[in-house]
């Protein structure tokens, strides 16, 4: 059984506490077999690399000191050796890693990349020359170009759709939470030795050697758990394209290019990332000028992992409401706005504590960045777009490893007097205002580029996301909402991908709101007939609320439970759109009962057919109760929906309703597809989905656009 079906179809007594877990739930991530196994060997190898980064950065250190007569410029230099070093292959890898982590088997790719790194890393101690260790770390950097891009975009097919961020939380928040415990060990292995100095007397380096012992054989174990892992996928790429390597990474670097939303990505992930190897590149002799050693060193590098593990974790539930470019955007202008007060500050205590919170703005940033690259780039492509991504970040960080203490060290130390202080502030503080100043620069660039609520204050976002929830999304079935403003056709297009998907083999249930209850059937002739009169707009959101409450409870809920395919023709966002915007309620109050009156259960994906109100009004001359209002009314009804679609954009599919309804089936249906994994298929089919027939086909009976009158209304 793959990780994806042990996922989609858990035990029956486990189907009901799945259905329930939040979309942003660790632990339900964590159920998944081979997501687990890759999680557990990344964690062993992050946490070696860390503690082989840390320890090579200080032998760097020492023996420029030693050598130099410990000269401010020299130490910088020596440093920035090393960690120029571990980023120089992406100068001439970095643009063929993706090609090949698109073609090589990905198990391969994964294991032995592991075996490789970790083999290497032992010899380091063993032959114990400056130069080999160079050679090492230019090797190793080269097998991560690829292992890297292969772990990524491995991730995506390991967990359903609705649970990548919080795969992508886990994996992050491993790779760079693992600095926190690695500096942890680092320090205490510095402080024993400065105790016991006879301790490591049988390493030529002291812990250094045993930290890259412990490096190597991490590399190894992980290669070993990796091992384990039931079902790895192949490149998607695999013998599907034609041309070569050259042509192929042209190509991902003009999607890149091309997609504005991937381009902003980029660009903002690569801002951070440089202003980060200015923070790291100058951290040892940051820690110097405030008057630090070695310990002190090796705390402030695991306090900004802290930070990032926190953000990584807690920044998408703390801000859940928060649109995720609005909060990309965000976060990387705090984070620059935390370098001035960090570059300022001569406190170590006070520099620790901010740089917690910069590392927290840095996760968020960085979680949300990986999030929106997953959903927005096919898989096909993944590899590469992600190879190309981590190429260019290592090129910006190899730029800043090798100019950030260049520069530090040529601006040299410096002196000043202010109301009878003398304060020091040295090249690394320098430097740090410089990258304060790019990087706030690069946030709001960022921000302004891939804002998606444009019109709507950020302060009432904010206001919102702090209050808001994630909400719940079925681990069983595929939940589909079409919604929209009268007349867009909602019902034709629901009976549509229901008949699509049953001729697949899949168990659907075509369902609408209000009245596909008993309940529900008393409560739509209240609020929908004419001759009701006036009731207040509270009342009506209360019925409509109750209606949702019943039809949940017994319609969608068990369906999704047995693995079906809902198709609803209307859901919550009706009554967001129609009693919030249209009856111009408060729009927390309005969401807040809709949301309690459905448990919170969100669909999959949510269909907007958007339509402008005065053309879908002509579509029907009788007009019920909702249809007889103003044509204002509808308006802000439309205007709603699309504020709502814009909030939360990987989530739905917008689509102009005065297209041709065999256009608009077939979006839905390249929509649905991916997500269909998720869903029981009681027919015995060929796998693959739909037959291919069935996919491009309109039912003959399907009504021109012109005889879509009436639909299920809100």
């Amino acid at each position: 059984m793959s990780a994806d079906h042990e996922a989609v179809h858990p035990s029956a007594s486990s189907v009901e506490e799945l259905r329930h877990a939040p979309s942003h739930s660790l632990l339900a991530v964590l159920r998944i077999h081979d997501f687990r196994l890759l999680w557990v060997g990344l964690g062993l190898s992050s946490l070696g690399d860390w503690i082989g980064l840390l320890a090579l950065t200080a032998m760097a250190n020492q023996f420029a000191a030693e050598s130099s007569g410990g000269s401010y410029l020299a130490q910088n230099f020596a440093i920035a050796g090393v960690l120029f070093l571990r980023v120089l292959p992406a100068l001439v890898m970095g643009p063929v890693a993706g090609y090949i982590a698109d073609r090589i088997d990905r198990r391969f790719t994964l294991i032995w990349g592991d075996y490789i790194r970790g083999a290497l890393f032992v010899t380091i101690p063993i032959v114990g020359e400056l130069w080999w260790v160079f050679v090492v770390t230019v090797l190793v950097e080269i097998v991560t170009l690829v292992w890297l891009p292969a772990k990524d975009a491995t991730v995506p097919n390991l967990v359903p759709r609705h649970r990548l961020e919080a795969a992508n939380q886990i994996s992050l928040a491993t790779t760079y939470g693992s600095a926190l415990p690695a500096a942890v060990l680092f320090t205490g292995l510095t402080l024993v030795d400065q105790i016991y100095r006879s301790l490591f007397d049988n390493l030529p380096n002291g812990p250094i050697d045993l930290a890259l012992y412990f490096n190597g054989v991490s590399f190894i174990v992980s290669g070993l758990v990796i091992r384990r892992l039931r079902e790895i996928p192949r490149g998607p790429a695999t013998g599907s394209e034609e041309g070569n390597a050259f042509r192929v990474v042209v190509d991902g670097w003009k999607y890149v290019g091309g997609t504005p939303v991937v381009r902003g990505l980029v660009v903002g992930i690569i801002g951070a990332f440089a202003a980060g190897g200015v923070v790291i590149g100058l951290a040892r002799t940051f820690v110097a000028d405030l008057g630090g050693g070695d310990p002190a060193f090796g705390v402030l590098f695991g306090t900004v992992f802290l930070g990032l593990g926190l953000g990584m974790w807690r920044g998408p539930r703390l801000l859940a409401g928060l649109s995720r470019r609005r909060m990309f955007g965000l976060s990387l202008t705090a984070a620059g706005l935390l370098l001035f007060p960090l570059a300022l500050v001569q406190q170590l205590e006070v520099v620790t504590a901010i740089t917690v919170v910069l590392g927290f703005a840095a996760g968020v940033a960085w979680i949300t960045g990986m999030t929106l690259l997953g959903l927005e780039v096919p898989d096909q492509v993944r590899g590469r777009t992600f190879a190309f991504v981590g190429s260019t970040i290592r090129l910006a960080l190899a730029l800043v490893l090798a100019t950030a203490p260049a520069v530090a060290g040529l601006i040299g130390e410096h002196q000043y007097e202010l109301l009878d202080r003398r304060l020091v502030y040295n090249g690394a503080a320098f430097t740090f205002l410089i990258a304060a100043v790019v990087m706030t620069l690069v946030g709001v660039a960022s921000y302004r580029q891939m804002d998606d609520r444009k019109g709507i204050p950020l302060v009432d976002d904010l206001r919102h996301a702090f209050a808001g929830s994630p909400g719940v999304y079925s681990e069983t079935g595929v939940f589909v909402a079409l919604e929209g403003g009268e007349g867009a056709g909602k019902s034709t297009q629901a009976r549509l991908l229901a008949d699509w998907l049953r001729r697949g083999g899949y168990d659907v249930v075509l369902t609408h709101e209000p009245g596909d209850t008993e309940v529900g059937q008393k409560l739509r002739q209240i609020v929908l007939d004419p001759t009701t009169g006036s009731i207040s707009d509270r009342t009506e959101a209360l019925l409509y609320a109750a209606d949702k409450a019943e039809h949940v409870e017994r319609v969608v809920a068990p369906a999704l439970s047995r693995g079906s395919v809902v198709i609803t023709d209307r859901y919550v966002d009706s009554t967001l759109a129609y009693q919030g915007a249209g009856r111009s309620l408060p729009d927390r109050e309005v969401e807040r009962v809709a949301r309690w009156a459905t448990d919170d259960l969100r669909p999959h994906l949510t269909v907007l057919l958007d339509l402008p109100p005065q053309a879908g009004l002509t579509r029907f001359e009788e007009r019920d109760r909702i249809e007889a209002e103003s044509l204002e009314f509808h308006e802000r009804v439309r205007q709603g929906f699309l504020r709502l679609a814009s909030a939360h954009s990987e989530r739905y599919l917008v689509v102009d309703a005065r297209q041709p309804v065999d256009e608009i089936a077939a979006a839905v249906r390249e929509r649905v597809t991916p997500m269909l994994e998720q869903a029981v298929r009681p027919k015995a089919l060929p796998a693959g989905g739909p037959p291919a027939d069935a996919s491009s086909a309109v039912p003959p009976d399907v009504p021109p656009p012109t005889e879509q009158l009436k639909e299920d209304h809100q």
